[in-house]
């Protein structure tokens, strides 16, 4: 494995448990209903903007597909563990597949 797709899992990794380990522990710990995260404008900003990139993202992987590894699957990665987790994932997962 080269070192431009390692760096594609490492990447992915660190959008697994960086980023999933503060929602995790916020989940568990300080979650209080979706009532405090309805009235919270900045997070109703960035979930606004996760869903329009992961949209705008998708209807390309749909129209442009990068390999055999459709778009469906980018969006479950997606929902498993963030943009910063799907992306590079998905990225590595169709190029691996384009060079074996």
């Amino acid at each position: 494995m080269s070192n431009s797709k390692l760096w594609l899992l490492v990447v992915a990794a660190f959008g697994f448990f960086v980023p999933n380990g503060f929602f995790i522990y916020w989940l568990a710990s300080e979650f209080n209903g979706f009532g405090p995260v309805l009235h919270d404008h900045l997070a109703l900003g960035f979930i606004l903007d996760v869903t329009v990139t992961l949209v705008i993202l998708t209807v390309y992987f749909a129209k442009h597909p990068l390999g055999r590894v459709g778009w469906p699957w980018f969006v479950v990665l997606s929902f498993l563990g963030g943009l910063g987790f799907s992306l590079p994932l998905f990225y590595w997962l169709n190029r691996r597949e384009a060079s074996a």
